[in-house]
């Protein structure tokens, strides 16, 4: 009877002890830790929350003929993989993360590959000690590091909340390869409000050795995973209503590394039970600026990030071409912030398709107006310089005079070579979706984002008119079908760009077009984009998005949303970028082609150096200079 009951007493101080060490881990110091760990009185899945401030390390343990490799593998893949520390063969502590630390005993779990198998789970690798002496130990970088600054920022953490591990998953994303080490990336979600995106991205921006900012905010979709609620390592974790997931670069990538290099024999720790170092998180390091988030798509749900230093460059640029120099009250349309989101939409597409055209002239044979042309010329050279896909649609009537156009912006070194051009017509009820995506099948689009750049708008009415009134319908053939059909395709977005709200795309201030633009009761554009970008002289907003497009190519931690924090920053190169940029002897000769291809200047119908009756020397130059300047400065 004594026995049970000290049996009994004894047991019941174990739980006491137990339920005191897991209340407060997150308040105990790593070595304390470490040697609780140690002794495997824990019984937690996890060491998420501990140790709240100190880093905690992903551990990767391979041969010693395979080290050099894996160590250049990690650093052309930073994001998941910052090394924290390399072992020399045979030594189990890391005296610059740890006074005390035994790498066989201290990590919650291990996990045992052979030939890119995992095998086992183990508590502990001590009985490997033999195979561990030719043995090189990576301690990696880990997002439950950063959770403290995190709730520092009054960002709640739903996985710990939760009482779980964090959600990870396997992407589509392939990292960065080295010999044999090749792997997609892995990435932890954690769901944030959607009122706290910006927060969060600030609280873990700089502290790139816990993964940094993330590398992707919103649909998962996008990255290759299906079903949140089936995370490939940890728990599902639960978002409340109003929250976001986003994914940060994760430290279990180094694992699927170890799978695919089929080593006979490496350890790593088991997702989500970390090696807790002595180092806090104090020591930060800045990667080009305070971050900002913006959205940049509803269908699939989109944000992008950008330095606040580039975001107010692009927001400069847009109040330069905002200028009203021929008095139509344009700034009435004006809408802050949509030249910043139609360069972040660019920047993350892959292919764009681009028109442009205005009839305006149809008493004149070409009927096209020089407005428009040079705009859609420098967006698409920036494009081609981006290694993006590019393409300009137009009226068929019309493909001989662009084709001549983009031959002179060959021969002029505005575009590196010519760029595609086709002509949209209108056959059956689907013929707009067959045009943008292959086989007509809204899940494989043709391309990403769509530009109109004074391209004449239908109306309400179905018609399209001038500035003057006039309706000018049977010289345009209707590629607002494809603006209309880009609604409906997920993950196309769409930009107008024009100066009097008549142009395709103006539909998002068709009320203001009404009420303030001469005759805007019945020129007002009815089609809409996602962006719409009013400048004084479409042109200028032409170059303003090239502008815009260069800043966001020079801004660090856009650079690195962009690739997901793998492979290597795309340091910025004048000689490859000036050429790429609008320039003033560039448009002055296009300008002087369009007039020996009498293409007539909008408002006056001239033959001269001008645009919209602007002229082009002290008018425009002046402008191109002004945006360039802030672009590069």
């Amino acid at each position: 009877m004594t026995s049970r009951m000290a049996c009994s007493e004894l047991k019941k101080n174990l739980e006491e002890e137990e339920m005191l060490l897991t209340g407060g881990l997150k308040s105990l110091l790593p070595h304390v830790l470490r040697r609780i760990i140690r002794s495997n009185r824990l019984s937690i899945s996890n060491t998420s929350g501990m140790a709240e401030g100190y880093k905690q390390a992903n551990v990767v343990i391979l041969h010693k003929s395979l080290a050099d490799d894996f160590e250049k593998f990690c650093h052309a893949n930073d994001g998941p993989l910052p090394l924290l520390y390399r072992s020399q063969p045979g030594d189990w502590r890391c005296p610059s993360l740890s006074s005390d630390s035994d790498i066989r005993t201290d990590c919650l779990q291990y996990r045992k590959y052979e030939h890119g198998a995992c095998t086992g789970s183990l508590k502990s690798l001590k009985e490997y000690s033999e195979q561990l002496k030719d043995m090189v130990t990576f301690y990696l970088g880990c997002s439950f590091s950063f959770e403290k600054a995190v709730q520092k920022a009054g960002i709640p953490i739903r996985n710990v909340e939760q009482k779980c591990n964090v959600s990870m998953y396997k992407t589509s994303v392939p990292c960065y390869s080295i010999s044999m080490f090749h792997c997609n990336l892995v990435v932890t979600m954690r769901p944030i409000p959607e009122s706290k995106l910006g927060a969060a991205v600030l609280a873990t921006s700089e502290l790139k050795e816990a993964h940094g900012a993330p590398i992707h905010i919103g649909d998962p979709g996008l990255l290759g995973i299906q079903d949140l609620s089936k995370p490939d390592y940890g728990d599902p974790v639960h978002l409340h209503p109003g929250d976001i997931p986003v994914f940060w670069a994760c430290g279990v990538t180094g694992v699927e590394a170890i799978i695919n290099c089929r080593a006979p024999l490496a350890f790593t720790h088991s997702p989500g039970c970390m090696f807790i170092t002595d180092l806090k998180n104090d020591s930060v390091r800045s990667l080009g600026g305070v971050p900002q988030v913006h959205c940049i798509s509803q269908d699939p749900l989109h944000f992008s990030i950008v330095s606040a230093e580039a975001a107010q460059k692009i927001k400069t640029l847009e109040t330069l071409i905002g200028i009203d120099p021929g008095e139509r009250g344009i700034r009435h349309l004006q809408r802050p912030g949509e030249l910043l989101g139609a360069c972040l939409a660019m920047s993350h597409a892959g292919s764009v398709l681009i028109t442009t055209g205005f009839p305006t002239h149809f008493g004149h044979q070409p009927p096209e107006e020089n407005d428009g042309p040079p705009g859609a010329l420098a967006i698409a050279a920036v494009l081609q310089a981006l290694e993006k896909q590019v393409a300009i649609v137009t009226d068929h009537r019309a493909m001989e005079l662009n084709k001549k156009i983009i031959e002179e912006a060959v021969r002029l070194g505005i575009l590196k070579k010519a760029i595609p051009l086709l002509s949209y017509q209108r056959e059956s009820a689907d013929s707009a979706l067959m045009f943008l995506c292959e086989n007509g099948n809204p899940g494989r689009p043709r391309f990403d984002h769509l530009v109109a750049i004074e391209r004449a708008g239908m109306a309400a009415d179905g018609n399209y008119y001038n500035a003057r009134k006039v309706n000018i319908k049977h010289l345009v053939d209707p590629i607002d079908e494809l603006f209309l059909a880009a609604q409906t395709i997920p993950g196309v977005t769409t930009t107008g760009v024009g100066d009097g709200g008549n142009e395709l795309g103006m539909g998002k201030v068709k009320d203001a077009v009404k009420k303030h633009i001469k005759n805007g009761d019945v020129i007002a554009c009815d089609v809409e984009a996602d962006f719409t970008v009013v400048a004084g002289v479409s042109n200028w907003g032409g170059y303003a998005v090239a502008c815009g497009l260069h800043v966001l190519r020079c801004c660090d931690l856009h650079d690195r949303y962009l690739r997901r924090a793998i492979g290597f920053p795309r340091a910025p190169s004048k000689s490859l970028w000036l050429p790429a940029l609008p320039s003033v002897t560039k448009e002055e000769n296009l300008l002087k082609a369009l007039v020996q291809l009498e293409v007539r200047s909008g408002k006056t119908a001239s033959l001269e150096m001008e645009v919209d009756g602007l002229p082009f020397y002290n008018t425009h130059s002046l402008m191109i200079e002004k945006l360039l300047q802030e672009a590069l400065q």
